[in-house]
């Protein structure tokens, strides 16, 4: 909703507030994560995917029931967001567990890396679509001056039919075939036993040094979701349009899983070198968005504000922090073993969603300006910095499958 959220007022009547609850859904639906992981640990991966891919199912079903109060019509979109956030946990936590599932050890990272990262791409999707799809209101464009409210709201049903559509195409597939396991274990890691859900909370809130690497996730990836779910709301203050809006979040999440997959094969193929790679890419994530938040202070900087100074620094952002994901699934993989994947990576993306949704929670009231959101990026950035250089980085799972191999 971010990327159409001026059609969206005027079609469906959302307020400011409303476009920043629809976001706010999403760290919302990770309230029962810690269901989700246990179902992952004892049940595999069939079960919960089955069980993500119908609330996903019913969630975009809600949103396009044809009811002609515009109240009730909010309540149910409302709904869907919710449940469609509640698939989230199985989502983001799932790449790790099915890399170590299904690949051997030189193959785990990329795995990682692109189970994760499409994720990402559906979201740059939503950018993209969202604004080509459906016509922003007159004053906005002059190319759709004469655009009217039924007019806009009806593009909108069709990319929320066309959404319902394509969940419920992938629920089928993964109805019809999606085995939890291979016949064989691809690694010794994958065959070897895990410890007990209690005893894997118990390891990791212990654990120091999965606590500092926890937290440089957690805080600016939530606070880069937060932010990038509502980019047009930010922008337009700044007549940035939210066809321009759009398309800057999706080159920012394309860039991100190009690269990210690229450094996933780096890793794999130069093993021991992860920490290496997070120190680089934050290190770019911390200058680009301190670029972008500086050039939005054009009354303080005059720094230019152009198209091209956005595209860049919204895009080199977008580029740094999605693609360091997967190196991080991996770091917090190795870093506790033999504590199961779903765990350790379900933690840091519920920390992760609650930075997310103090930050979004603020925003429902803070809603007319936006510099104190802008801040926010580079001081999350440089804080995960500072915690990635303090970090001692350790291989234990790669040690096992390399030693025991030979």
């Amino acid at each position: 909703w971010g990327p159409i959220q001026n059609s969206a007022r005027l079609a469906f009547g959302f307020s400011g507030w409303d476009i920043a609850l629809l976001v706010f859904w999403g760290p919302i639906g990770f309230a029962p994560c810690f269901f989700f992981m246990w179902l992952m640990d004892k049940k595999g991966l069939r079960v919960t995917v089955l069980l993500t891919s119908s609330l996903m199912v019913l969630g975009a079903g809600l949103r396009c029931v044809p009811v002609s109060d515009l109240e009730i019509r909010k309540k149910l979109i409302h709904g869907g967001q919710l449940l469609n956030g509640l698939a989230g946990p199985t989502v983001m936590n799932a790449a790790p567990f099915l890399s170590t599932t299904w690949f051997s050890p030189d193959e785990r990272a990329t795995a990682t890396a692109i189970a994760s990262l499409l994720n990402y791409l559906g979201s740059a999707g939503a950018f993209l679509v969202g604004p080509l799809v459906v016509p922003p209101p007159n004053g906005t464009a002059h190319l759709v001056s004469q655009s009217n409210t039924q007019h806009i709201k009806d593009r909108i049903e069709a990319v929320l039919y066309a959404e319902f559509g394509m969940v419920s195409l992938i629920f089928s597939a993964a109805l019809a075939y999606f085995p939890s396991r291979p016949p064989f274990p691809p690694s010794v890691a994958a065959a070897s036993q895990r410890l007990s859900y209690r005893r894997s909370f118990c390891r990791l809130l212990s654990n120091f040094r999965f606590l500092m690497i926890a937290l440089a996730y957690a805080i600016p990836l939530g606070v880069f979701s937060g932010w990038s779910g509502v980019l047009d709301l930010i922008l337009t203050p700044i007549h940035v349009s939210q066809v321009d809006a759009g398309w800057i979040g999706f080159w920012s999440i394309v860039g991100g899983c190009v690269v990210g997959i690229a450094m996933a094969r780096f890793a794999d193929f130069i093993r021991g070198m992860l920490k290496f790679i997070l120190l680089l890419l934050l290190s770019g994530a911390t200058l680009a968005s301190t670029w972008f938040t500086l050039t939005c202070l054009t009354t303080v900087t005059h720094l230019p504000l152009t198209t091209a100074t956005l595209y860049t620094s919204c895009i080199l952002l977008g580029i740094f922090l999605n693609s360091s994901v997967p190196i991080f699934f991996e770091l917090f993989v190795e870093t506790v073993y033999p504590v199961p994947e779903g765990i350790s990576c379900g933690v840091v993306t519920f920390l992760s969603n609650v930075f997310m949704g103090v930050l979004l929670f603020f925003l429902t009231f803070y809603h007319t300006e936006f510099s104190w959101f802008n801040w926010c990026l580079p001081g999350s950035c440089l804080l995960s910095l500072l915690l990635i250089l303090c970090f001692r980085e350790s291989y234990d799972r790669l040690y096992l499958d390399v030693v025991v191999s030979v």
